[in-house]
């Protein structure tokens, strides 16, 4: 029995390749730079977006629409009657017995603070209020 090194071969047989075939690596890398190429612009938030600009129009009154107003100082009024935020669910609770799907319209001073108008839309969530609306003015046209 003689010993054969890895660089000897026998008469018809194949030589030992000693290089690798890099084909499936380039395959696994394109198909890896395509999913980057994808997901990339969806996960990083880079195109600048500029939100619409108080151009939204009430709509017209509806005999079931709530008015809710919010002044400079964060003073709530439901149909221009102050009202203690306490107070708000109990009361729409009252005006949603005589109707139950009412619509809710938003009217606040751009200088009040965000706090009464998240109190309003958690109210509005708690009771299935599902159209509520934020009541603007029109954008002056030069």
């Amino acid at each position: 029995m003689a010993m054969h090194s890895t660089l000897e071969h026998e008469e018809g047989e194949d030589p030992l390749m000693a290089t690798i075939n890099t084909t499936p690596l380039v395959d696994v890398m394109l198909v890896l730079l395509i999913i980057f190429l994808i997901t990339i612009p969806v996960v990083i938030h880079t195109v600048p977006v500029k939100l619409p600009q108080e151009n939204s129009q009430p709509d017209p009154a509806r005999p079931h629409t709530l008015h809710l107003s919010v002044d400079q100082s964060g003073t709530l009024y439901l149909e221009q009657q102050a009202l203690p935020r306490e107070q708000l669910k109990p009361q729409l609770e009252r005006s949603m017995e005589k109707n139950p799907h009412p619509i809710v319209q938003i009217r606040g001073d751009y200088r009040a603070h965000f706090k009464p108008f998240a109190q309003i839309l958690q109210v509005c969530k708690e009771l299935g209020l599902s159209q509520v609306s934020f009541v603007t003015e029109p954008t002056p046209t030069p």
